[in-house]
């Protein structure tokens, strides 16, 4: 089990009060997890800049399958990064677009790149990356 240590912190009362309704609409219990939480994500985002680093990520696609041969292309561009790509899930939300989530892990150099290679394909309306590390 870890060891839990407390610390006090000093915060202008009106931020505080923000906070406070920020992290009750969120369903936080109490201020430690929603610091906890904050500190995880600061982490994460320090991670996510060091390219050589390992990580693990999401990649959230929507696309319209019609358009410049997107389909073809994005099916080209995963099966040559079989080694990052760990499961892809593939929604159809109506007769034009498609909406899929790619999982991936590896280098966060490789991740990015496949990324931006995939968002930049002709067709893909929006995509997300979302960089997390199992160490944090």
């Amino acid at each position: 089990m870890n060891r839990i240590t407390r610390f006090g912190v000093s915060i202008d009362h009106n931020l505080l009060k923000k906070f406070d309704r920020s992290i009750h609409k969120k369903g936080y219990k109490n201020r430690s997890e929603a610091l906890r939480d904050l500190i995880r994500r600061n982490l994460i985002n320090e991670i996510s800049l060091d390219l050589k680093v390992k990580s693990i990520a999401t990649l959230t696609i929507l696309y319209n399958h019609h358009m410049g041969n997107v389909t073809d292309k994005l099916l080209e561009l995963q099966h040559n990064h079989t080694s990052e790509i760990l499961v892809s899930s593939h929604v159809h939300i109506d007769h034009n677009t498609c909406l899929e989530v790619i999982v991936l892990k590896g280098l966060t150099i490789n991740i990015q790149e496949l990324a931006n290679n995939i968002k930049a394909l002709k067709g893909i309306k929006h995509g997300e990356l979302v960089i997390t590390n199992s160490d944090i």
